[in-house]
């Protein structure tokens, strides 16, 4: 009896074996970009190379050993560049400067070494999210620890950095000019993380007043520190809290809620909140993911990262509070418009913007 009688069709069988060996060698190498970003291995690189690994050693005050193996698996994987013709202990390692921008420069469009972060904290959690599923119950965002929370601000840094203040805010033209004109306008950026949002926006607009508020403890302490560092503290208030609690510190010209109305336990209930929060004319911009329309299987790329989010972080980190909308991280145009339908919004507008993770809209009060 042949293979494929037996067995099937074994190029489909072929095809997914493949993808997951290469899922494995990706989920591995992210693993060792997460060492190299943790220990600064790459900032040494970049400021100190080309090195050797004894260099590397003793300028990042790692092992010695460690130093050896982590760069020649990083010049294996086509991170850092080297000749492997030379004696072991003659090599250098160099790091390209395409390279540092996806690695190493925080607030480049390409820098995507965050992902290791990300998922280094859910490795860490993973066993709990299993549990999870047994129970029914959640796993509290804190649980994630420090590596998530950093990875999930630095991934989303540079697009609020640079597109949130130029072509995101300009699909809102009369909001940009009732910000640029007004002596004191204010702002609330709800679910700020980290803050890098909240940071653009105090520096888009010098004459705002912008709260940033976030219901992670943690994350509220970086937001302040970032905040200092980059000087906006003096018009920038960072509020560890409820969302839903906005009316009372409002009013607000514009409310952002940039990738987080999908983490919300009740979302309709922040929606009416932030509604209720804005002075007369205002509006709520919502930037969420950039789903399908419709489910479809097998999906796109994006489709298949976020339901990857949904089902080992997003998903669990919801089902925390109860009762939950339990939304999960695939966000659809007609859930964000039912929402902001049943939390009393007159218009839900998505923005023409061309992006290719993020979907913006607009709730008019």
């Amino acid at each position: 009896m042949n293979t494929v009688d037996a067995y099937g069709d074994t190029d489909r069988t072929s095809r997914l074996a493949d993808r997951l060996f290469s899922a494995a060698l990706g989920a591995i190498e992210l693993y060792s970009v997460y060492l190299g970003s943790e220990l600064g291995l790459y900032r040494v690189l970049r400021e100190q190379g080309p090195l050797t690994a004894a260099e590397l050693s003793e300028h990042a005050g790692i092992a010695p050993r460690y130093a050896v193996e982590w760069l020649e698996q990083q010049a294996v994987a086509g991170f850092l560049e080297t000749d492997p013709d030379l004696p072991a202990d003659e090599r250098r390692y160099r790091l390209d400067p395409a390279h540092a921008r996806v690695l190493l420069e925080a607030e480049d469009p390409a820098h995507l070494a965050p992902f290791a972060h990300l998922l280094a904290g859910v490795g860490g959690v993973i066993t709990e999210v299993a549990q999870a599923y047994r129970t029914g119950a959640g796993v509290p965002y804190e649980s994630y620890g420090a590596p998530f929370r950093y990875g999930q601000g630095h991934m989303n840094r540079p697009a609020f950095t640079h597109e949130l203040p130029t072509d995101w805010l300009a699909a809102m033209p009369d909001i940009v000019a009732r910000l640029r004109d007004a002596p004191h306008p204010r702002i609330a950026d709800a679910g700020c993380g980290q803050g890098w949002s909240t940071i653009a926006l105090a520096r888009a607009f010098p004459n705002a007043l912008v709260d940033g508020v976030d219901a992670d403890a943690a994350s509220i302490a970086d937001a302040r520190v970032h905040a200092e560092r980059a000087g906006v503290d003096d018009h920038v208030r960072l509020m560890h809290g409820d969302a839903a609690r906005l009316p009372e510190t409002g009013p607000y010209d514009l409310v952002v809620v940039l990738e987080a109305l999908h983490d919300l336990a009740r979302p309709v209930e922040f929606l009416r909140a932030a509604r209720e929060s804005l002075a007369a004319g205002g509006a709520v911009l919502v930037v969420d993911e950039r789903v399908a329309d419709g489910f479809t299987a097998p999906g796109d790329e994006v489709e298949r990262m976020m339901y990857g989010w949904s089902v080992t972080h997003c998903l669990p980190t919801q089902l925390v509070e109860q009762p939950s909308a339990a939304t999960g991280t695939v966000l659809r145009a007609d859930r964000v418009r039912a929402y902001a339908d049943e939390a009393g919004f007159s218009a839900c507008t998505v923005l023409p913007v061309d992006n290719d993770f993020f979907r913006l809209y607009r709730l008019d009060g």
